[in-house]
């Protein structure tokens, strides 16, 4: 056996008997269990491992107001200070900890004759209206709150979808979530090559579950997220107005811990906007789409920001205008020191 095979084999020996742990834990558990995570990752380990200081620079860029070395403009008033960024920071971790037991957890305490006790819904009627269209359907979410759970109540309710996302790099420990969330109809598509894939499903009629949060690189389209441009995919928007698909965006919002009367974790599933391309009037459709989702986006996290996957760089691409100031004003100090 060579060594690749069996390191898979080891790690997936490993996450089998941390998912075994982590099944037997009750919420309360589960809980306390993230919140010592949370503390160790924040205040113990050093914060270059656990990119602290690329959540502190997210969340201020998010919070604090527009830069003026991105847009000539004064920056507003901070609205958060370091202890209250720091406190997000830890919010994060340990919200991040408890939707990776969550995630474990799920199969075994979620069917559909509990979801009820687990789900509370907004704006329903919406997303039934939608998937009662006959047509195609896109379901945007981000990096926020408990995506596993939303999923999974769509595929509970006979709402499967094409769901997208990036492979795990250890096939064994992939095949095991792959089989877990098809368990309620969903199909998983690799985010690589998915292409086809994708739109095999749409002109199907069917429905596509896709994440919107993701840095598109210097060629994405840039639009506005916590008033900073952000490069963000535009297929999603080609695709909606090539196949007339309708877009909603959603979350699964973690709600707070009732330990007495509640026997898990509960969830407000949330529809935050949904988008006709059919109607947009706009003299770029696309650009209209797009930064409508992401506004879409962004009213949500607004909702629980703790809950945000701060630690993604969300900014890494900057549109080149920005590139070209930064360059001139480093060149213009290089000449003044010279």
């Amino acid at each position: 056996m060579s060594a690749r095979p069996l390191q898979n084999w080891l790690e997936y020996v490993g996450f089998r008997c941390a998912a075994c742990l982590l099944q037997m834990l009750s919420a309360r558990q589960t809980a306390r269990m993230a919140e010592a995570l949370g503390w160790l990752f924040v205040d113990v380990l050093p914060r270059k491992r656990t990119r602290y200081d690329v959540a502190y620079e997210n969340i201020s860029r998010a919070f604090n107001g527009v830069t003026a070395d991105e847009t000539g403009l004064k920056p507003h008033p901070p609205t958060l200070t370091p202890a209250e960024i720091h406190e997000m920071i830890r919010g994060m971790w340990v919200h991040l900890f408890r939707l990776v037991a969550e995630t474990v957890q799920l199969p075994r305490v979620m069917t559909l004759t509990n979801c009820r006790d687990i789900t509370v819904y907004r704006n329903r009627k919406m997303v039934l209206e939608a998937f009662c269209s006959g047509r195609p359907v896109i379901i945007l979410g981000g990096h926020f709150g408990n995506w596993e759970v939303s999923t999974s109540t769509f595929g509970l309710f006979g709402m499967p979808m094409g769901i997208v996302g990036r492979a795990i790099d250890n096939p064994l420990i992939n095949d095991w979530f792959v089989r877990s969330r098809e368990a309620t109809g969903h199909r998983l598509i690799d985010k690589h090559g998915a292409a086809p894939e994708m739109v095999a499903m749409m002109e199907a009629g069917g429905n596509l579950g896709l994440l919107c949060d993701q840095d598109a690189g210097g060629k994405g389209m840039f639009v506005d997220f916590f008033d900073h441009p952000a490069s963000t995919f535009k297929s999603i928007a080609l695709m909606a107005l090539e196949y007339e698909a309708l877009i909603l965006v959603g979350y699964g919002l973690r709600l707070p811990d009732d330990f007495i009367n509640s026997r898990w974790s509960r969830f407000e599933l949330g529809c935050e906007d949904v988008i006709d391309p059919v109607t947009i009037d706009a003299d770029d459709p696309i650009r209209e789409i797009t930064q409508r989702f992401t506004s879409a986006l962004e009213r949500a996290v607004r909702r629980a920001p703790e809950q945000y996957f701060w630690v993604h760089r969300r900014w890494k691409s900057e549109p080149r205008s920005v590139t070209r100031k930064r360059l001139q004003q480093q060149a213009a100090e290089l000449k003044k020191a010279g």
